[in-house]
């Protein structure tokens, strides 16, 4: 028996076969690795190949999704939101705005915060 860690990182028991077993076996073996075992080919008692279902290979090979794709999904509804029509007008009475004006929405602000 071989330790092998699954898809869920516990360490799980894997049968060792030879090389030669394997391609004697090769259909039996392939069976019972879908049915979700986990086989070991060694050479010379030294692991060398493993046979697992393509459901627990995907698993080990799926990429999580990196903090700067999320951030970078975040950053294109943001800018979505700001494109709006609604946002434009917003944007285009603030910079109209007379400086008393920008004044009393920032006093308003303020005390909204608390």
């Amino acid at each position: 028996m071989v330790r092998f860690r699954n898809r869920r990182g516990e360490q799980v028991k894997a049968e060792a076969v030879s090389a030669t077993q394997a391609k004697n076996e090769l259909g039996s073996l392939l069976e019972r690795v879908t049915r979700g075992e986990t086989i070991v080919i060694t050479k010379h008692d030294a692991p060398k190949a493993v046979l697992i279902s393509i459901e627990e290979y995907e698993s080990l090979t799926r990429t999580p999704e990196s903090p700067l794709d999320s951030l970078n999904k975040e950053f294109d509804k943001s800018l979505a939101r700001m494109q709006t029509t609604r946002a434009r007008s917003g944007m285009k009475r603030a910079y109209e705005a007379s400086p008393i004006k920008i004044g009393k929405a920032a006093v308003s602000a303020a005390r909204k915060r608390g």
